[in-house]
């Protein structure tokens, strides 16, 4: 479990980009060693900038702490969850393989559609895209090609009209000899 101390928002326990980072540096090295699987998921709000356009920055930020507080709440005490820029953040799920990753993003996809935000006193359907990636079974070598295959996916996932998940295979970098 992680400690929901000062360096993260003490609201709903979000690590910063530096901090997710060298979190996710620290547990893939652990997956590679210890022989465990890892997910990592990049979830990101659909129509975002639609939204800042129709109501303005304050309906942003709102919907974006809404997103963060439900990504928060559906994924495990034991997961790490940062946010990596403005509007998307990055959990990493020790002890996940591939199909675990699929569950955790069809719980947040189903949660995010359950949402009960309204902008001009009208309710708004929200719904996310998520870009998985996993390591399992020594599929890359490095962190970073994970994080990078968590990306290609989610930019796929939302260019597919959002509201759903998308899986990609890490590439896997040759050795050099």
């Amino acid at each position: 479990m992680i400690d929901r101390g000062s360096p993260l928002d003490s609201a709903c326990g979000v690590f910063s980009l530096t901090e997710i980072r060298h979190l996710m540096r620290i547990e893939f090295s652990r997956a590679q060693r210890y022989e465990y699987p890892l997910a990592c998921l990049l979830v990101a709000c659909d129509r975002l900038d639609a939204l800042r356009d129709l109501y303005g920055y304050e309906a942003r930020a709102h919907l974006l702490d809404e997103v963060k507080n439900l990504v928060r709440r559906t994924t495990r005490s034991c997961d790490y969850l940062g946010q990596i820029a403005d509007d998307r953040w990055l959990a990493i799920l020790p002890h996940t393989s591939a199909e675990g990753a699929r569950t955790a993003a069809t719980r947040i996809l189903a949660a995010a559609r359950e949402l009960d935000v309204r902008f001009g006193g009208s309710p708004r359907r929200i719904t996310l895209s998520v870009g998985i990636a996993c390591y399992e079974r020594e599929n890359t070598l490095f962190f970073d090609t994970l994080v990078e295959a968590a990306e290609e996916a989610l930019t796929e996932a939302r260019n597919a009209g959002g509201d759903r998940f998308v899986v990609r295979e890490p590439a896997r970098a040759a050795r050099q000899e």
